[in-house]
């Protein structure tokens, strides 16, 4: 008799990942072959094949990151407008299929640099509903006591892009040219991601959502508005840490086969590097998603957001770099990037709630976006009129410990459990 009353009551009481694995599975990949993983983790091995055959600098070609980033970053807060008012749904699923397509297009690029130039424009104009501003408010709306797991297992995707994408390019480079390279990499939003979205992508109905999200009788959404949370100082240190830390790490990333090569490093050793700094990002997130669901987060991401500083000492000098010191570095600064990431989505629910997430989220992100279109430009113009990258590594290791530190300001988690609004447009 106890037995069936504990079975019935399961049944009436799913747990949240039996309800939404579908939804975090499409995020995932949508979040793996978005637009914000796949330029970042693939244009650095196409720097070297475009100098050749172009003639452009590591700045100028840089510079097509940053418009990309720049763009993308002020679109963010619209694109989550989008998302709360119309549902998350279309905006995601038509943004991947743009991005796909014009990322192709690299493929018949001539050899001017605003032909390159207006292709970055393109992604930044609407690729952007392909990144964590859209697949995270779904998973935030589908998990409330897993949300940190829920918003790890999403945002591994980057980590799986990170692992895959570098030997991916290498090979395809190597086997088919540049040009078909960026073709072949495009299938991968186009064939992948965009199916699985198509299948099991998607908001949960009022009845679906957690306890902690809002009346799902009502199918009200709780928490602040945009203009409330930006009258918040924990708003402002939030987003100030965010670009502090993403200034420092995003160059690094996309200028690490550079430094690598500097260093006298084979394009496999190279590509295996690059392969555990992805690892580490997914061993970041889900470690750090897990201690999210347990600790107070300002608490759980300082320690792990100082890890990068040690990272940029091992990598500067000019002397002969072993590769047990190159795995070390990348894995540290890896390790740090999947939990900055995850902790904004994370703390953009939880601190402000999920009444206007997307416009929110949208805006922390364009922090992230800005600073990561920056510091490719940046790092490369230190390069080439530094001639060494070690002047920008020796800011971006104190740039880490600012930006991890300023988290500890932003106070207890707010109880949106209660709180009634306005009905979610999706939800109608």
């Amino acid at each position: 008799m106890n037995s069936a009353a504990s079975a019935d009551k399961t049944t009436k009481n799913p747990s949240e990942l039996s309800l939404g694995w579908k939804v975090l599975m499409a995020s995932l990949v949508g979040v793996a072959f978005g637009a914000s993983p796949l330029p970042f983790n693939t244009i650095g091995f196409f720097i070297d094949p475009l100098q050749h055959e172009f003639g452009w600098s590591r700045t100028e070609i840089s510079l097509g990151v940053t418009i990309y980033g720049m763009l993308a970053a002020f679109l963010a807060p619209v694109f989550g407008w989008l998302a709360d008012r119309y549902g998350v749904r279309p905006v995601a699923l038509a943004s991947l299929a743009i991005f796909g397509v014009t990322f192709a297009s690299f493929a018949i690029i001539p050899g001017q640099l605003w032909a390159f130039y207006l292709v970055w424009l393109m992604i930044g104009l609407f690729g952007i509903g392909s990144t964590p501003v859209t697949w995270s408010r779904a998973v935030n709306l589908w998990f409330f006591k897993q949300r940190g797991l829920a918003l790890g297992i999403t945002l591994v995707g980057t980590s799986i892009s990170a692992m895959i994408l570098p030997f991916l390019t290498t090979q395809f480079i190597s086997e088919f040219g540049w040009r078909s390279s960026f073709a072949l990499l495009s299938l991968l939003p186009l064939l992948i991601a965009l199916p699985i979205g198509l299948l099991w992508f998607r908001e949960p109905r009022p009845e679906e959502r957690p306890e902690g999200i809002g009346s799902a009788a009502a199918g009200s959404l709780p928490g602040r508005t945009l203009g409330e949370a930006m009258r918040e100082p924990r708003f402002w240190i939030l987003w100030l840490s965010v670009a502090i830390v993403t200034l420092a790490y995003a160059g690094a990333l996309v200028h690490l086969p550079s430094m690598l090569r500097a260093r006298n490093f084979e394009p496999s050793s190279i590509a295996t590097v690059l392969s555990v700094f992805g690892l580490s990002i997914f061993a970041g997130r889900i470690i750090t998603g897990l201690l999210l669901d347990r600790f107070w987060a300002p608490l759980v991401t300082l320690p792990i957001l100082c890890l990068p500083a040690f990272s940029c000492w091992l990598l500067m000098g000019d002397a002969p770099l072993s590769f047990q010191i190159a795995i070390s570095a990348a894995f540290l600064m890896g390790f740090a990037a999947g939990a900055e990431t995850d902790l904004v989505a994370y703390l953009a629910g939880r601190y402000f709630g999920m009444k206007s997430y997307g416009q929110i989220y949208g805006v922390q992100y364009m922090a992230f976006g800005l600073m990561a279109a920056l510091s490719p430009t940046l790092y490369g113009w230190v390069r080439d009129t530094a001639g060494s990258y070690d002047p920008m590594l020796l800011a971006a290791a104190a740039m880490f410990v600012i930006g991890g530190s300023m988290l500890l300001l932003l106070g207890p988690y707010p109880d949106f459990g209660r709180a009634t609004t306005a009905p979610s447009p999706s939800a109608k």
